[in-house]
């Protein structure tokens, strides 16, 4: 399996933004692996507007060129081995 998402399973902190940057990390991690749960998403992409599930793919895509660099975004985005 290539994909982990360990971090909700473990987490014990708050889950409050805006405290520090520290816990708005931690929650920024929690909220997107609940997020991305395989049966949550199956039933609300239903439910999106495309305006909607464009906004979300155009964010995410923002960040990640923004943030990674090529070898990063091959090698932890797209779980390549060659990287």
């Amino acid at each position: 399996m290539k994909h982990t998402h360990n971090f909700v399973e473990e987490y014990n902190g708050l889950g409050a933004f805006g405290m520090d940057r520290v816990s708005d990390e931690e929650t920024i991690i929690f909220y997107l692996q609940k997020f991305s749960d395989d049966e949550l998403m199956k039933l609300l992409v239903k439910k999106m507007s495309n305006d909607e599930l464009e906004d979300i793919y155009s964010l995410i895509n923002r960040i990640l060129k923004a943030h990674l660099t090529e070898a990063e975004y091959h090698k932890l985005f797209l779980k390549e081995d060659r990287y």
